[in-house]
């Protein structure tokens, strides 16, 4: 992976939201966090803005399986099969949640969701294409702000357990 010229130099983790800074803190992470001038709110902005593969984007989604909170943790080049999904977890239905109850359960807006660092405890899901990279990028909690991990470790730190939800293409 390279970054591109344009890329920011490394900040520390007051460029994260505080909620997430703490996370770090309590997990041991020495992560450096970049913020951005332009929203990386979705995973091709934050490509861009970083210079890396769009496959290098962690996107940290949030459903409802059968009315309860779960996060899925997908690479920025590909879709969630809510099928996958709702089969892994045993659930009858899954659903994208919405906006509020995402910041409910995460403390976050969509845009912004890290890995880790919850409001509340939820269950997480991690698609193993993940792990096809060295390091990928997550959100820092806030729309302009990202960190770089080593994959397996990000899976670790959220506790999440790997699985196979990426939608197929024909």
């Amino acid at each position: 992976m390279s970054t591109s010229d344009a890329t920011p130099a490394a900040t520390t983790t007051s460029e994260a939201h505080p909620r997430f800074a703490e996370a770090l803190r309590e997990l041991g992470l020495d992560v450096e966090v970049r913020r951005f001038p332009d929203a990386t709110r979705t995973a091709v902005e934050a490509a861009a803005a970083i210079g890396c593969e769009l496959s290098q984007i962690v996107k940290s989604l949030i459903f409802e399986a059968d009315g309860v909170p779960v996060l899925v943790l997908m690479d920025g080049s590909s879709r969630v099969d809510l099928e996958l999904v709702r089969g892994e977890l045993g659930a009858a239905k899954v659903e994208r949640a919405r906006a509020d109850l995402v910041r409910e359960t995460t403390g976050y807006a969509i845009g912004g969701v890290p890995p880790f660092g919850h409001r509340t405890k939820t269950r997480v899901l991690a698609d193993r294409g993940l792990l096809g990279h060295a390091e990928v990028w997550a959100a820092a909690g806030h729309p302009h702000a990202v960190f770089r991990i080593a994959p397996a470790d990000l899976v670790d730190r959220a506790g999440g357990t790997l699985v196979d939800v990426r939608e197929r293409t024909a």
